[in-house]
């Protein structure tokens, strides 16, 4: 076992044990920082495959700009380790979390084979396009920022553009939810 075998197992453990510590954590704060650790640890995970430019974004967008989004909207809503207790049992949670989950994954796999019989445009990318001879060429391993660019704004362009709208949705809902509205006691 070589240094890099070692390294990946020793971020691989990282990486998978934030994540299973940020879901089985009951202080919200507390689970924020460990997606932070996993974050990082798939960022370093990046490295080691000598992609650099996604492991600064990781670092950066991720690890940086929305973990302090999600860390603002946990203060400003209040919420602590008994949020959202006795609301629903764990069997109706359950059941509504994997119908949700079957739901997104059919959908995901729905859109992405529509999504992938959709031919390039000849005039913009003339390499990328069918050939003569009918063969389809497809994009080419770099690591260069062009070619990560390409691919962010044709085949990766759908899920970009709802991940944009789920952050939106989700910015809306914690204004209206953190609003605070006047008690009937106060109309009087």
């Amino acid at each position: 076992m070589n240094a890099v075998d070692l390294l990946f197992w020793l971020f691989a453990v990282l990486s998978v044990g934030g994540g299973l510590s940020m879901v089985f954590s009951r202080h919200p704060v507390s689970a924020a920082m460990f997606m932070i650790v996993s974050l990082v640890g798939v960022a370093a995970l990046f490295v080691l495959l000598e992609s650099f430019f996604l492991a600064i974004l990781q670092v950066l967008v991720y690890a940086g700009a929305v973990m302090v989004l999600f860390l603002f909207i946990i203060m400003l809503l209040d919420v602590g380790p008994e949020a959202g207790k006795g609301k629903l049992s764990h069997f109706k949670t359950g059941i509504f979390g994997l119908l949700a989950t079957v739901l997104l994954v059919g959908i995901l796999l729905t859109l992405g084979n529509s999504y992938d019989s959709l031919a390039l445009d000849q005039s913009i990318w003339p390499e990328l396009s069918e050939s003569k001879d009918g063969a389809s060429h497809s994009l080419p391993f770099s690591t260069k920022v062009s070619s990560f660019g390409y691919g962010l704004m044709t085949k990766y362009m759908l899920p970009i553009q709802v991940s944009g709208f789920m952050l939106l949705a989700a910015m809306v809902g914690v204004i209206i939810l953190s609003k605070k509205t006047p008690d009937r006691e106060d109309l009087k």
